[in-house]
């Protein structure tokens, strides 16, 4: 079994899938985008760092999914996803999933982003396969707590091998793509790794072990957007 893993934010996706879903929730005022943009900036600016305060970081982006119902929430997705995400997913990026689906690879999302906004983009681009930070529902309403493991840096490690086991897989090889030194233990991981339009900590460390440095047009690396 082959497999290949895909970093959703700023490598399939032109942009940072939360950062347009809490710019789309401030446009409708679910969200209070005056008071919450500098907390906002600052998470941005921790991640791209490598600082990020993970807990108070998905307190933040969890939040509005606890203070709306699950109707009003879906309906508020399903325009995201036609507003805001299709106009950032490039052919080149919808060809390189593309290309590994037609080699007969496992395909798969790795994503910090939480679940229920990564899910239908992974819809969207065909993977039948998505890992992501799991928000908390308590059968009738987002608690705003994860569950479980945030599947970011090692966490992302800890959650690819969990679903390994469950699905009883044992790749020969594997390709990973992202654009973010938070993936640095994820891509050494991989025997494939691939630096997508990668931000210059990444470029770096793609140089030194001669990775492979794939640009898609129109995707800017995060530390510049």
């Amino acid at each position: 079994m082959k497999l290949a893993l895909f970093d959703l934010d700023h490598t399939l996706l032109d942009g940072d899938s939360d950062d347009l879903w809490f710019q789309f929730l401030a446009q409708r005022g679910a969200v209070d985008g005056v008071r919450d943009s500098a907390a906002r900036t600052q998470f941005i600016a921790d991640y791209r760092a490598g600082r990020l305060n993970v807990p108070a970081f998905y307190a933040f982006v969890l939040r509005p999914l606890a203070q709306y119902d699950l109707p009003t929430l879906l309906a508020w997705r399903a325009q995201f996803l036609t507003e805001c995400v299709r106009p950032r997913i490039s052919a080149t990026a919808r060809a390189l999933i593309a290309g590994h689906r037609n080699s007969g690879h496992v395909l798969a999302i790795i994503t910090a982003t939480n679940r229920f906004v990564a899910e239908p983009i992974a819809a969207e681009l065909d993977v039948p396969n998505l890992l992501a930070t799991t928000p908390e529902y308590d059968g009738r309403r987002f608690t705003g707590r994860v569950s479980g493991i945030p599947c970011f840096r090692e966490g992302k490690l800890q959650h690819l091998d969990a679903w390994l086991q469950r699905e009883n897989l044992v790749p020969t090889e594997t390709w990973c793509y992202s654009d973010s030194h938070n993936d640095l233990p994820l891509l050494e991981s991989a025997s494939h790794p691939v630096a997508v339009n990668p931000d210059s900590a990444l470029a770096q460390r793609a140089a030194q072990r001669h990775w492979p440095v794939m640009r898609i047009p129109g995707n800017a690396p995060a530390e510049l957007t």
